[in-house]
């Protein structure tokens, strides 16, 4: 039997759920090949046998498959839009109870940065935020809330004064805002979308993936939202076809669902 990626693809779905074919076939192989290469394994059969019996390697895996580069209000000239424009109209619409979901989350920067930006129109205690990852270390790591301090450099003065402290190198997240986000497994082109929300943040993760996945998941993201609600996407990312799928397109990151 041939061990090629075709074969790879199938094992890896059957051991993770994760389905390679969604994903820009040369630039996955090369990034799989290297880890493969790296781990000193020779062959795809090989590596499947190690993914199956050593539980580091499965996990080092999975997080080098779910590529994950997050940083606090990451592109801030977008955030400071959504600040000034999108929360305002969204609260004046909705109210202060809004629904938020930080998809593809990483590794929790984004959906504490949503918090902290909404702490400016709505009491902390009000706030709620769903975030979801495909990867459970990184949601692990986001629990914990600590980071670099280059994962910082976007985040206001006083917000960060406010809800970091410094220990050693590193910055850690207060509670308070830590206690605002429910982390929870999703994966994006398997599971079932949640729904009735008036704001999904999911920012430079749809880029590597193909076209026809891409499509089905801002069709799923447009049925997951409420008439007038938005979706907040990564500055690396346009809907080309945004119509088709049921968008109007407020400018180049924020795209509405009509009312």
């Amino acid at each position: 039997m041939a061990y090629d990626y075709e074969y790879f693809k199938k094992a890896v779905y059957d051991l993770t759920k994760i389905d390679l074919n969604a994903y820009k076939e040369k630039q996955m192989k090369r990034r799989i090949d290297t880890l493969i290469s790296k781990n000193k394994v020779v062959g795809y059969d090989n590596y499947v046998n190690v993914l199956k019996t050593d539980t580091a390697r499965f996990e080092e895996f999975v997080n080098y498959l779910t590529i994950n580069v997050s940083e606090f209000y990451r592109n801030v000239d977008q955030w400071q839009l959504l600040d000034k424009e999108i929360f305002p109209e969204l609260i004046q619409r909705y109210g202060k109870n809004l629904k938020i979901w930080s998809a593809a989350c990483s590794t929790g920067d984004e959906p504490y940065s949503l918090v902290m930006a909404l702490s400016r129109h709505v009491p902390i205690n009000q706030i709620k935020i769903y975030a979801t990852d495909l990867d459970k270390q990184v949601i692990a790591k986001a629990k914990v809330g600590l980071y670099a301090e280059k994962s910082l450099a976007g985040v206001p003065a006083d917000l960060k004064k406010k809800f970091f402290t410094k220990v050693g190198p590193s910055y850690q997240i207060s509670d308070e805002i830590k206690n605002r986000v429910e982390f929870k497994e999703h994966n994006l082109l398997k599971d079932t979308y949640p729904t009735d929300f008036h704001l999904i943040v999911c920012r430079n993760v749809l880029i590597y993936f193909t076209e026809e996945a891409k499509d089905e998941v801002f069709r799923k993201f447009q049925k997951s939202l409420k008439p007038g609600g938005y979706l907040f996407i990564g500055s690396t990312e346009q809907i080309i076809n945004h119509k088709e799928v049921g968008f109007e397109r407020k400018n180049s990151f924020f795209y509405q669902r009509p009312m």
